[in-house]
């Protein structure tokens, strides 16, 4: 399945809408379309996973990277409406505890 990603400009916030797996083919795209948006002028950057089944190492690690820039760069990073699988898989490796996951709903 090919990855398709969408970013929303909400004012000084970012929405990225992540729809498909990502795994080691297509980690790369949501790294690309994730670097440019931390900067000074972006306050908060929220990605959107609803749309995601299937996230392998390479997903989480292209996440952890942007995590790393947003504190590098002072933006809020928010992941938002991790299925189930991938929401275990976040919190089978603690990563729930050092990433701002929000709800659908929230």
């Amino acid at each position: 399945m090919s990855l398709k990603i969408k970013v929303n400009s909400e004012h000084q916030n970012r929405v990225v809408e992540v729809v498909g797996d990502v795994t080691i083919m297509t980690s790369p795209d949501l790294r690309a379309e994730l670097k440019p948006l931390f900067t000074s002028e972006i306050a908060q950057i929220e990605v959107k996973l609803e749309g995601v089944g299937f996230m392998d190492s390479s997903g989480i690690a292209t996440l952890v990277e942007g995590l790393q820039w947003s504190k590098s760069s002072g933006n809020r990073f928010v992941l938002s409406g991790l299925s189930p699988t991938v929401r275990d898989v976040f919190e089978l490796a603690k990563l729930d505890t050092i990433f701002d996951i929000v709800d659908n709903n929230a």
